[in-house]
This record gives C-alpha cells, structure tokens and sequence, in this order.
C-alpha cells in the first residue's frame, strides 16, 4: 500500500517522449489531482538546485523523461534513482561540416579538426558527451577512432540551470537572458562557420535547423544507420526515471506515471498531425522540422517499453560514458531497471 503523495516533481527534455504530451494533454496533473496530490515541474522553480534535479536527480519523488546521459550519471554518483521505462524515438544524428572543408566522407574525417562543446561548471556535460559518441560510432563504420581526429574545445562558463523556465501552453520557454542561452549552446557552430573547425556533431530539431540555415554539409546521420548500436546515443533510448523513494513508499504513483505515459502513447498512434503539433511545442520549432528530425512517422516512435533492445544499447552506453570519464564507474543497467509500474500499468492498461 503506497503512502499519500504531497506533490510529485516532474522534468522532461524537450523532445518527444510520451510524458511530454501526457502533460500537454493534462492527463497527468489530473490523474494525480485525483489522488490529492500536486504535480510540479522542476524546471519552473526558483530555486537553483530544484531546476539542477533535471540534470542530477536528487528532488525527491520526482519523475524525469528524457535524455540518459543526466540519469546514467545520477546513478553512476549513488543517487537511489530506478528505471521504469525506455522509450526509442530515432532522431537525427548529424556530423556536419561546410562546403568548403573539402570533406565528403567519414573517411575524411582523419586529421581534421573536431568541434566539442566543453561546459565547465556542470556536473555531467551532455551534450560534449552525445557529440564524442556520435564521432566515435561514426568513425568505426570506416575503422578509425577519435584518436584520428583533433578535437578542439568549444569552453563555456555558464550552467545549464542558471535560468528557469516558464509553463507557455503546456510546454516550457525560457525568458530573459536567451541571449546568452542561445549561444552558449551554439559555440561549436560558430566556430564552424568562422572556419576554427572542420566538422561538428548536432542532433535532433535544432541539428536539422542549424544545417538548413546555414547550408551545411552532413558528412553522415548515424541516427538513420540500420544498426541500432549505432544509433544509441543520449536520446536513444530515452529513460523514464523516477527517485527510490518514490517507488518504494509511493508505489502507485510510479504505477501512474506510466499508465499516462502509455496512454499519451496510445492516443499518438491515431493522432499524426495532432502530435507533430505537440512535438513542434516541445521542440519549440516547427512540424516541418519535427518531421525531417523525426520522420513522418514520428507519432509511431513513441513507445515506451523495457524492451532487449534499449536495455542492450543503454548498457553499451553507460560503458561507453565510463570509458570516456563521463561518469565515476559503471554498473549493471539490469539492476537500475525495475520492471514492476510497467507491468502494472499493463495489467490496468487505459483505455483511450
């Protein structure tokens, strides 16, 4: 018998996952409201470790869908985090380069230079992880290493969860300095286009945005290589996480969070246009470019499940991660995943 739940925490990553549109739709503030208790979002406090706990999964009884690499890394530093779900949404997976370079394949990648982004002041740095897995899973196709490249760091001094972020419509924004924001996250671009490097890694919406806008050159999509260890990177498979202490004293909460995760997943199978709208909220772009980064299909890409196949790619990852230092050590990823609110939800599966 679970305990009454005061408030549960939330957090998702700006890309498709089914707790994103299970809270567009408020199908998840009203199952809980039902139980008398209140759904918050971390992303939206004022405080500056609340909005950390998206990255470091330390608020507790707090639910996050969305990249692995934070949850990995949560996990990896002892934190009583558990999996309860992974969902494969295939996205784009972009190395990029410009006209100019003279590079036209992965093979001439060899001796050029490699733009990475180097976030200083952050517990665990994504997005400078994603890119070397990118790279790396890039060159093995041609039998190189990332040994073979020169990698040149992109510093940034600012913190992902210096601002916060607002409730717009459903979906979050960020006001105020979005200046500085923007381009913090977009240093390697610059450097790409000043000619300091010869080739970067982007994915998803902004990835296909900047290479559009810009006129850039894709070297290769690892996302779209048949083989899925390939294509296993921070977004694939996405974890659906929640703290221990929500799953050992709030049971069914955790039961809730999937049967609304399964249910927005369920409705997105019949709701094309619907869901290319609601992505294009979450990745606050366009349907157009939902559909190049996800394909025309991507309302079939929203399942979430524990299946072989994500629980092999998220322990090749987590290797990858401590081979590389990105994390302190690795460890079982069998032993991370409880099976039991998926299998509930299951069993008292919604109808929609």
């Amino acid at each position: 018998m679970s305990n009454t739940l005061d408030t549960l925490w939330y957090t998702r990553c700006p890309v498709p996952t089914g707790l994103g549109i299970a809270l567009q739709q408020g199908w998840l503030e009203d199952a809980f409201r039902a139980q008398g208790t209140k759904v918050a979002s971390l992303l939206e406090s004022n405080d500056f470790a609340t909005r950390e706990s998206h990255f470091s999964h330390t608020v507790q009884n707090s639910v996050r869908h969305g990249g692995n690499i934070p949850a990995i890394s949560a996990r990896a530093r002892g934190r009583d985090t558990r999996v309860i779900g992974l969902s494969w949404a295939d996205e784009t997976q972009l190395i990029l380069t410009t006209p100019e370079s003279g590079i036209e394949s992965v093979r001439d990648l060899k001796g050029r230079r490699f733009g990475l982004p180097n976030w200083k002041n952050v517990e665990i740095d994504f997005t400078r992880a994603q890119a070397i897995r990118g790279l790396e899973n890039a060159l093995s196709l041609e039998g190189l290493n990332v040994a073979d490249v020169e990698l040149v760091d992109q510093d940034i001094e600012s913190h992902y969860s210096d601002q916060s972020a607002e409730n717009v419509n459903g979906t979050l924004a960020y006001r105020g300095r979005s200046t500085s924001r923007a381009r913090a996250n977009n240093l390697e671009v610059v450097a790409l286009l000043r000619g300091e490097v010869d080739a970067i890694f982007l994915k998803g919406v902004h990835g296909a945005q900047v290479a559009n806008q810009f006129g850039l050159t894709t070297v290769i999509d690892t996302g779209a290589h048949p083989e899925p260890l390939i294509r296993a990177n921070n977004g694939t498979p996405r974890t659906l996480a929640v703290d221990g202490n929500l799953l050992d004293n709030h049971f069914d909460a955790a039961v809730t969070i999937v049967e609304q995760v399964l249910r927005a997943e369920a409705w997105a199978q019949d709701h094309a246009s619907d869901v290319r709208r609601y992505l294009a909220r979450e990745t606050n772009s366009s349907e157009y470019w939902v559909s190049i980064a996800y394909g025309d299909d991507a309302q079939t890409r929203l399942r979430t499940d524990l299946a072989e196949q994500s629980l092999t790619a998220l322990q090749d990852f987590t290797n990858f991660l401590h081979r590389w230092n990105f994390i302190p050590q690795s460890f079982d990823v069998s032993e991370w995943t409880d099976f039991r609110p998926l299998e509930a939800a299951l069993s008292t599966r919604i109808a929609v």
